[in-house]
């Protein structure tokens, strides 16, 4: 799944340590989500997206593949 945290982070001059404080979650944690080796929680998801406010899908992008019509 990708995702635009980091770009949602950065443009607001935020480092991953002072995002996981206001998240309630490590810093390591936020590297994680930010690299794409570890999916949140639905809760934790959904207090980023009120924390940036934007929407769970506008920060969350199914990795999608073309469709086989075979």
């Amino acid at each position: 799944m990708r995702n635009s945290v980091r770009k949602l982070r950065s443009s607001r001059g935020l480092s991953q340590g002072q995002l996981g404080t206001a998240l309630g979650v490590s810093r390591q944690t936020i590297n994680a989500i930010e690299t794409e080796r570890y999916t949140p929680s639905l809760p934790l998801a959904l207090s980023m997206a009120k924390f940036f406010e934007v929407s769970v899908e506008e920060m969350f992008h199914a990795d999608e593949s073309p469709a086989d019509d075979q």
